[in-house]
């Protein structure tokens, strides 16, 4: 099958002209390169705020030590401006256990690495708080969820404040995003501030002064403050285990933590997706490819590797330490229905290079078990 450059979500002012378009509703900052498959969470994300009828743009990998015009070639959005560090946390995506800089980055065309910054969450944020003030930016991805509350950083071998307080975003979506998203983007709109988005489960959000906002099926749990955390390790535990015994239970409370002159404020999750929602996701209009801008820049390893693969569900109950599945996507399964599965399977079949069998059909289980079938 052959694509038009508009297939794929527009990535420059060119592109977004093409369109027919004057202005974006929203714009996405991806650490990652672009690839429109529902593998990889930017392509999604934009997805999801195109089938909700809106204007969106992604800017992958933006250049932050030049004059800054990745950030500024698309303008101004009319709803906010969306951040993500990529796939993985991108201290992860740069260093060794031993703290040794990768010489690689498989998001990245050619598999170069350098693309990205350190924190690069905090970089992007940083960089669109300078450059336009007065507009939201809501932050999500791994690296802002599981950040969301004091952390031990590894790379500095420090307890860091939740990522809120240090990059002042305006809202954090934690975990698989579709759902709050849509609730955001109804909202606003609707003509709903972005500052009043305050009781959207599955978001945090910095809050300053004593009355929080009030929703009556919501328990409060009041965490150790950061404060608190820098003085004693136990208290610090304790947070950790309120975190992730809240974020898997089916009625969650809503967690405060006190950190300098606000508070962050996480709301509790919504339920797992059902199979239709998730079916809705996965059967959004991708062209399973990377961006043609990539075609003369090498391979991306992170697409060769699931080009050919099938994700039938979400959620891991194992909770194994090494790895950050189940603290992101939840413990809770969501499966995909056989329908959905199978239109995935025929469109595999028809890309150019498919070779005759399907190399995956699997997703997150204990010790990340993959089942491997011939068609």
């Amino acid at each position: 099958m052959q694509h038009k450059i508009s297939d794929w979500l527009p990535t420059t002012a060119k592109e977004v002209k093409e369109r027919g378009w004057d202005e974006l509703d929203v714009i996405l900052f991806s650490g990652d390169a672009y690839i429109d498959h529902p593998s990889f969470g930017a392509a999604v994300i934009g997805r999801i705020i195109e089938a909700e009828g809106l204007k969106v743009a992604i800017v992958p990998q933006p250049n932050w030590r030049d004059d800054l015009r990745d950030f500024k070639k698309l303008g101004i959005p009319r709803l906010f401006f969306g951040v993500t560090a990529g796939s993985m946390d991108s201290m992860v995506n740069h260093y060794t256990a031993n703290k040794r800089l990768r010489s690689d980055d498989a998001y990245t065309p050619g598999g170069k690495a350098g693309f990205r910054p350190d924190y690069a969450s905090y970089e992007y944020t940083r960089i669109l708080k300078k450059l336009y003030p007065d507009v939201p930016v809501l932050i999500g991805g791994i690296e802002a969820s599981l950040r969301r509350v004091t952390h031990y950083d590894y790379w500095n071998d420090q307890l860091m404040p939740g990522i809120l307080e240090s990059t002042k975003a305006d809202l954090l979506v934690y975990g698989m995003g579709e759902k709050p998203l849509k609730q955001i983007i109804h909202l606003m709109d609707k003509g709903v501030p972005f500052k009043s988005l305050t009781t959207i489960p599955q978001t945090a959000f910095l809050h300053e002064g004593e009355e929080l906002p009030k929703n009556k099926n919501w328990k409060d749990l009041e965490l150790a403050s950061h404060e608190e955390c820098l003085k004693d390790k136990v208290k610090y535990a304790r947070n950790f285990r309120h975190v992730e015994e809240e974020s898997n239970r089916w009625q969650a409370a809503r967690l405060i933590q006190p950190v300098g002159k606000h508070k962050i404020v996480i709301n509790p999750p919504f339920p797992p997706m059902s199979s239709k929602e998730l079916d809705a996701s996965f059967d959004l209009p991708y062209t399973r490819l990377p961006h043609p801008k990539y075609n003369k820049k090498g391979i991306i390893p992170a697409f060769e590797m699931i080009k050919f693969s099938v994700n039938m569900h979400r959620g891991c109950f194992g909770g194994c330490s090494f790895c950050t599945i189940s603290a992101h996507q939840g413990k809770f399964i969501a499966s995909r229905s056989e329908k959905s599965i199978l239109k995935e399977v025929r469109a595999i079949t028809q890309m150019p290079d498919f070779k005759g069998y399907i190399s995956d059909l699997g997703a997150p289980a204990p010790t990340c078990i993959r089942w491997r079938v011939k068609t």
